[in-house]
Order: structure tokens, then sequence, then C-alpha cells
């Protein structure tokens, strides 16, 4: 059966295909050094322009790369945490998405182009996003892929230290390091656009030794953690990391609403503009950070 067959919404299809010309299903096969450039030329493909209405800034956190989104009368402020397996990735990759954000919930987002594996394994990432966090104060916390990793961490820490305030946590197709040997991982390890074996290669470059703020859920109190709002895509290994974690937290007495996916693929915020139901979750994203900024 063909790969595409189980991909009922045609703007997945559609998405799958286009993406495939830039970005390979073997990508995690080349040089690490193939694999952003395969990636960079991905999202430039894919990419649009910012509303007018936005602000752009960039700026430093000590040696760390950020970019600042603001529309006219932000309500609140919004730390995104881009995805990319932890090995690609930056500013300018998620550089339309954080702009739409920032824009369709009128919030000043700020972006980091953390550190990358595996050139600077955990907790390099890591200590980037929480050197910024610290430096903007509350706010919310929001990202996708490895950057919902990141996200989760945060909020332990922040929760474990006292830190700077995270009002809400915003969680998109997360991979939080789950069991690799269940559930969605193996009814969907050759998923179209991200396979089981390549969350594997990922984890294993990130971080080698499980720890809590590499492996969200691997931590064993969910308690005083911010409200959440996870999506899960349907047709990805990492959907039962998102409903695992929401569990946790729901069961920890911390309210999380969890968004399942069920059309769509890893990756999908990038079809926002081509699909149909990408486009209804990617607002349905933007109408949580809204509530939560409210």
């Amino acid at each position: 059966m063909s790969k595409y067959a189980e991909l009922q919404d045609p703007g997945m299809r559609e998405f799958l295909i286009a993406g495939e010309n830039f970005y390979p299903a073997d990508a995690v096969n080349f040089t690490m050094a193939e694999q952003r450039d395969f990636y960079n030329k991905y999202c430039a493909y894919f990419r649009k322009p910012r509303p007018a209405s936005i602000t752009v800034t960039d700026f430093k956190v000590g040696a760390i790369p950020c970019r600042r989104y603001t529309p006219k009368s932000p309500t609140a402020k919004l730390l995104y945490l881009h995805g990319g397996g932890f090995v690609v990735g930056g500013l300018e990759s998620h550089d339309d998405i954080c702009a739409e954000l920032a824009d369709g919930a009128n919030v000043e987002v700020t972006a980091v182009a953390y550190r990358l594996a595996p050139e600077h394994p955990f907790p390099a990432a890591f200590d980037d996003v929480w050197a910024v966090l610290n430096h903007i104060g509350p706010c919310l916390v929001a990202g996708d892929s490895a950057g919902g990793n990141l996200t989760a961490a945060l909020c332990l820490k922040s929760r474990d230290v006292n830190g700077p305030k995270i009002t809400a946590q915003v969680l998109i197709y997360p991979g939080l390091d789950g069991d690799s040997t269940k559930g969605s991982y193996i009814t969907r390890a050759y998923a179209p656009g991200l396979t089981t074996a390549d969350t594997i290669y990922y984890r294993a470059i990130y971080a080698g030794s499980p720890h809590k703020y590499a492996s969200p859920l691997n931590e064993t109190d969910f308690s005083n953690l911010p409200p959440a709002f996870i999506v899960a895509a349907g047709i990805d290994p990492l959907h039962d990391d998102a409903t695992e974690y929401a569990a946790k937290l729901n069961a920890a007495g911390c309210k999380a609403v969890l968004r399942d996916e069920p059309l769509l693929i890893h990756a999908y915020l990038r079809a926002r503009h081509m699909s149909q139901p990408a486009a209804a979750s990617f607002q349905a994203i933007i109408a949580a950070i809204k509530g939560f900024a409210a």
C-alpha cells in the first residue's frame, strides 16, 4: 500500500509529497550538514510572508540568538521553542509560524535559536531556553516536536526551583521520550513524515542517558504544573507521548486539554495553508493561547 493511501486529507498528501522534494524520507541517513541543508530548503519552500502588523526584532540573550514578534497591543508574552529533532531548525525555520501566532493570538512571541545536537547535546538546548525564560520573565511557553519536549522540561524545572512563572504550556505533537516499545510507536512506526526509527535516532543524539528534563514522561510528580493545551497528531509515532502527558497532568490535578488530530501527520503546522484540518488545528492553538493570555 502506498504510504500516501492512509492520508484521507488531500492537503496532507499534497504537503507530504511537496516536502519530500526537499527533505527526503531517509534524511537521517545523510550527514548532519546535509540534513540541515535539506531542512532549510524545506522550511523555505513552505514559508509564508509575515503579517504586516507584526514588528520583528532580533536580539541576543548572552550568546543565544532570539527573535521577538510584537503585535501593536500584546496581551501577554509567549516563549516559542522550535522543533527539528534537536538537530535542525532555528530562527528562520519557524519564522512565519511565530509571526502568525503573534498576530492571531495578540501576544508578544520570543523565538530561540538554541544550540543543536550532536555538536551540543543535552543539556545545551535546555540550558539555552532556560536562560531565555529567565531573561523574559513570566510568560506562556509553547513548542512543537522537540520544542514541545523543551516546553515540558521548562515547566518541570520552573516548578522544581521556583523559577519564572509559566502561566500555561502549549505542546504541539511533542516528543517526550515515551516508551518506544508500545502504543503509537508500534502502530505508527512507519508513519509518513516521521518514523519510530527516526524518533529513536533523534533521541539518542540529543541525550544518551535519561534525565527528566530530557525525558519529561520519566518524571514521577506532575503536580503543580501550568495548565496545558496539547495537540496529538494521529498519524505520528509520537501520538501517545501527547496523550500520556495530558493524562498524567490531569491525574495530578493540573488541567490539560488534549486535541487529537486523526487526519494529521507530524509537522503539519507547515501545512496550515494547504490543509483544512491543519488550518483548523492551527486556529485552535491560537484560540488556546488567546484564552491563556486573557
